[in-house]
């Protein structure tokens, strides 16, 4: 067997290693828990967890060598993400972890076939490929699971950062902070469509005092916003636009009668009570 593959049907010595394997499972798997331990890899980890977890890896990479497929390995690294293992390790436990297995394996074939170099040549060309496409499918399942968390954490802030306020019926007020690039502009055009539809607002109040620049780009996602809205049967008035922000509209050639524009928020609230036919009566007591 060349270096670096695998075959799907054992030879040989790829049935004395799983039987050498299999033999001193429990012999490797507590000099394995034993190095964990000393490199301080389990680290909020159950006793339980570490039964568990420790002998399922140990009897799936077994299992890889003995069939030749890394089907069980990819069902493995699968449900440990979707059990949420994963979320409670540290990428140095993972992979330090499987690389303090790799060579509690490795030093089992030495012991095993020092006497016999040509024997263990052949073993390590068996045994290596494993290794290494194991520590490989659990790595990508780490970093695949590490990924969604935090796509996630970043769909959640933004969507606090964009949150469509009901003032009252039919008026919606969207405050916007911070900068506005293409991938939050939709999320916040999906965002104000729906609550127009669900709310059936008339008028919205997009407030953009907390934007503290804008280029034509920004510019021309506040104008699709605004035109989604009509479109949906609401009109929006934009309030906090500072004097600069103005001046940059103008010099970049933003066609700013588009904008039915209010100094700030107040001065909105009243326009779309105006627009809504609202009419306040002043306490005078």
């Amino acid at each position: 067997m060349a270096r670096g593959t695998t075959s799907g049907t054992p030879n040989n010595i790829t049935k004395e290693l799983v039987a050498n394997f299999k033999r001193e499972r429990d012999r490797l798997r507590q000099q394995w828990v034993a190095q964990m331990t000393a490199n301080n890899l389990l680290a909020g980890l159950t006793q339980e967890e570490i039964e568990s977890e420790f002998a399922t890896i140990y009897d799936t990479c077994v299992g890889c060598l003995e069939t030749g497929s890394y089907e069980g390995a990819e069902k493995y690294a699968l449900r440990m993400a979707e059990r949420g293992v994963l979320r409670g390790m540290t990428t140095e436990q993972i992979i330090g972890g499987l690389l303090v297995l790799r060579d509690v394996y490795g030093r089992a074939l030495f012991s095993w076939f020092q006497k016999d170099m040509a024997k263990l040549n052949k073993a390590l060309d068996a045994y290596e490929p494993m290794a290494n496409r194991i520590l490989a499918i659990v790595s990508m399942a780490f970093i695949k699971e590490r990924e969604q968390v935090v796509r996630q954490q970043q769909e959640a802030i933004r969507e606090l950062s964009t949150p469509v306020l009901q003032v009252r019926d039919r008026m919606l007020i969207l405050p916007i902070i911070g900068m506005i690039d293409s991938m939050r502009a939709r999320q916040l055009m999906e965002q104000l469509l729906v609550s127009i539809r669900d709310n059936r607002a008339k008028v919205v109040i997009l407030d953009v005092t907390g934007v503290p620049a804008v280029d034509s780009r920004v510019a021309n996602h506040i104008l699709q916003t605004v035109d989604a809205a009509r479109l949906m049967g609401a009109a929006t008035i934009v309030t906090g636009m500072s004097p600069e922000v103005a001046q940059a509209l103008v010099a970049i050639g933003v066609d700013v009668v588009r904008f039915n524009t209010v100094g700030n928020l107040q001065g909105g609230i009243e326009e779309a009570d105006r627009i809504l036919g609202y009419k306040v009566i002043a306490n005078l007591e």
